[in-house]
């Protein structure tokens, strides 16, 4: 018997994806296709894939194709399955020309034509979402790069009402309502305080949204924000990009799973000497509005929000309000200290602490690919590393996209999380006064 094995993504499954499994299938007796999992994709930096392994792989099984689909989860895996399977054929589409020579040495290589003119790529391009971009916050260049490498999404351009901010975009709106006219989405990124009046307005009028953090400077804002997309059947996406990127996912998870005992205290530092900076441009940033949602994410993703009490200390400097804030949560069994500073330097990491161990995770923590779980017994530490493309902002992108053709809630930063933070804001403006 001729074994034949090829694999592939398959996402959104088309005339192209048949006509190769067709060619595959006509060198041998048995064929065999891989699919890639979604983890496997990320680590490629293949972050763009529409539908779930599983829809995918029965999507290949549907085509009677296949006579075995398995899924494709780790770097060298294609060795290990064509010496378990006996594989006499490695099948792949000749846009891998060359690239997988190397397998000649456990069996016979083909690069298969592939079809002309058609592609995932351009099935999912073929129905972008655009979105339109209102405020001038330097994170939306970085999200204007990112975009670019995420297929379904377009940012159509930018608007400000901000009389010191130079947009540096190719095409800037000159009103807000021209905006909404244009785009199915809007990206929100003005100063906090109005972040809730804008939300509205594009709720308001039938437009999905992603904005940065906080939403709102009120949780009962923050309530009636997510009610109102609830009622128009839209999207609202709290943009923290931490909370999409893969290694806080695996330390969130690895932390439920009780690696380290219950938590007793999680100690998290987040700070910036881009304060003149900060000053030209964001002058209506303090260091609680700027860095606070990124600080407490971990807090209430871990501990949770039913906290039982939070004070704050905050100092000012002669040029700056709120230089540096330091807030403890106090919880039932557990303690939280969130400091965050604008023109103050502190070493950015994150330590959360267990009954039977401590996880760390070295500056800066919200882009880091690696963390450390240790023990009292330095031999049963173990460290993890982790691809996290884009620092997590192209993967919210991704799961912002899929929310809206799914109609599916965030399940990588809830609406419960996300009106805490903004209960937690005017807590701190309440303190400040």
């Amino acid at each position: 018997m001729i074994k034949v094995i090829t694999y592939g993504t398959f996402d959104l499954l088309h005339q192209g994806h048949i006509n190769i499994l067709k060619r595959a299938r006509a060198l041998g007796d048995y064929l065999i296709v891989g699919v890639t999992t979604e983890n496997f994709d990320i680590t490629r930096g293949k972050i763009n894939v529409s539908q779930s392994l599983m829809e995918r792989m029965e999507a290949v099984r549907r085509t009677g194709l296949a006579d075995e689909v398995i899924p494709e989860e780790y770097e060298g895996q294609k060795i290990d399955d064509i010496i378990r399977n006996n594989v006499s054929v490695f099948a792949v589409g000749s846009d891998w020309d060359g690239h997988f020579d190397y397998l000649n040495e456990y069996c016979k290589v083909i690069y298969l034509p592939r079809t002309e003119g058609i592609s995932s790529s351009q099935l999912r391009d073929s129905n972008a979402i655009k979105v339109g971009v209102v405020g001038g916050d330097p994170t939306v260049y970085k999200l204007i790069e990112q975009a670019k490498k995420v297929n379904g999404l377009e940012i159509s351009g930018l608007y400000s009402d901000e009389a010191d901010i130079v947009l540096k975009a190719d095409k800037a709106y000159k009103t807000f309502d021209a905006l909404l006219a244009e785009n199915d989405a809007v990206y929100v990124a003005v100063r906090p305080e109005n972040r809730f009046e804008y939300i509205s307005r594009a709720l308001n009028s039938g437009k999905h949204v992603i904005s940065e953090s906080p939403i709102s400077m009120d949780g009962k804002q923050a309530e009636s924000l997510y009610r109102l997309a609830e009622e128009k059947k839209l999207i609202l996406f709290d943009s923290i990009k931490t909370a999409y990127g893969l290694p806080f996912q695996r330390l969130v998870l690895l932390i439920k799973s009780g690696i380290i005992g219950e938590i007793k205290n999680i100690d998290v530092t987040c700070t910036s000497l881009e304060v003149k900076e900060w000053l030209k441009v964001t002058k209506y940033y303090s260091s609680f509005t700027g860095w606070g949602a990124v600080a407490l994410l971990p807090v209430f993703k871990i501990l949770g929000i039913d906290y039982e009490s939070i004070s704050f200390l905050t100092l000012n400097s002669d040029e700056f309000k709120d230089i540096y804030t330091k807030a403890t949560l106090k919880y039932k069994d557990a303690v939280a200290t969130v400091n965050v500073g604008v023109g103050v330097k502190s070493e950015g990491d994150l330590r959360i602490s267990g009954t039977d161990g401590y996880i760390y995770v070295p500056a800066p923590w919200w882009k880091s690919g690696y963390f450390e779980v240790r023990f009292e017994d330095l031999a049963k530490n173990k460290r993890y590393f982790y691809e996290n493309e884009g620092d997590g902002l192209r993967m919210e992108l991704v799961r912002f996209v899929r929310s809206i053709s799914d109609n599916a809630n965030n399940y990588y930063l809830s609406d419960d999380i996300s009106i805490a933070i903004c209960k937690v804001m005017k807590q701190y403006k309440e303190a400040a006064i």
